[in-house]
């Protein structure tokens, strides 16, 4: 069974910077999509960034020219960059993982498998 763990979550000022990371165990990264979800309190959960097991990447319009996404398969571990970082980007950051076709990356739906989530505040 495919389990994620995600970290690097952290409280950070306006403008700041933080990487987060998905470890992931067996060989999931190449062979699944990955992507990173966000919910905020009453809100619901949005896609953020993906990577297609063919390579392709997306990106929500918030976040697009402020986060990257890149994966290490020799650690099986997928990154988040995120730079510039806005109050409104203060949520839990979520990893997931599944089958998902590339015009389905930011379709929380989609995925079947999910982290326990890692908290990101930002302060103005």
């Amino acid at each position: 069974q495919v389990q994620l763990v995600e970290s690097g979550g952290g409280s950070v000022q306006s403008g700041g910077s933080l990487r987060l990371s998905c470890v992931a165990s067996g060989n999931t990264i190449p062979r699944y999509s990955i992507a990173w979800f966000r919910q905020a309190p009453g809100k619901e959960r949005e896609g953020v960034a993906a990577i297609a097991s063919v390579g392709q990447t997306k990106f929500a319009d918030p976040v697009k020219g402020r986060f990257t996404v890149s994966q290490d398969n020799a650690k099986n571990t997928l990154y988040l960059q995120m730079n510039n970082l806005k109050p409104e980007d203060t949520a839990m950051y979520y990893c997931a993982a599944g089958p998902v076709p590339w015009f389905s990356l930011l379709s929380h739906s989609s995925y079947t498998t999910w982290g326990q989530g890692t908290q990101v505040t930002v302060s103005s």
